[in-house]
């Protein structure tokens, strides 16, 4: 079984309590470093709570989903709200490096959560990530588009983002620095991150569509 739970300060504790009771999760609506380790951190309360009872643990496959593309789009609003002139190529590499470090950070750790990379935007939310322990998941029409291209398929995971770049980022976008660094959001702040707000706002707006075309439905215009 495998249970999508929102990286929020509820979700928490709900990614370690699912995670003991043998529920494989999938830590989403997360776009952070600190997002990520705090997902592991539970996760690995939780299997350590099944190991000391003997429970099996062998076929669970928690994961964390960042939404590269969105934390890309949140900046891309903050850039047109604050004014801010950057280099637009830039903005398309903020959710690839957001992904590529917490990878580094957990392969160095020993944490059993693996990462798996979501709203895709372009062709580096899948190429940039090749030749990772990650669960690569794309939409079909994204598979379709990455078939049909001539992109060297080849491992770039542990190819760094330019420098550069990411100076860049952190200088103008207090954001990308939270979503970056390790102690950047606390817990009682994952609620209020920008990117979560805005995805929560859209989610519910699609839940009030699906009502609305269910009762069209149901009850048509007479």
């Amino acid at each position: 079984m495998i249970v999508k739970i929102p990286v929020t300060q509820a979700g928490i504790p709900a990614i370690e309590e699912a995670t003991y009771r043998g529920i494989s999760v999938n830590a989403t609506i997360c776009f952070t470093l600190p997002q990520c380790i705090a997902v592991a951190e539970a996760v690995e309360r939780g299997l350590k709570r099944r190991e000391q009872e003997g429970k099996e643990i062998a076929t669970m496959g928690p994961v964390c989903t960042i939404m590269v593309g969105r934390l890309d789009d949140w900046l891309k609003v903050l850039a047109d709200k604050n004014n801010v002139s950057i280099d637009p190529g830039y903005l398309e590499w903020a959710g690839v490096e957001v992904f590529k470090k917490p990878y580094r950070v957990f392969r160095g750790s020993g944490d059993r959560l693996r990462l798996l990379p979501a709203a895709f935007r372009n062709h580096m939310h899948w190429s940039e990530f090749i030749g990772g322990n990650v669960v690569i998941s794309p939409p079909h029409s994204w598979q379709v588009r990455f078939n049909a291209s001539d992109i060297e398929v080849r491992p770039r995971i542990d190819e760094p983002v330019r420098a550069s770049v990411v100076e860049d980022l952190e200088k103008q976008f207090p954001d990308f620095r939270r979503a970056y660094t390790e102690y950047g959001l606390r817990v009682a702040e994952f609620d209020s991150f920008g990117p979560t707000r805005r995805t929560l706002r859209q989610f519910i707006t699609a839940c009030h569509d699906l009502d609305n075309l269910v009762r069209v439905f149901l009850v048509p215009e007479p």
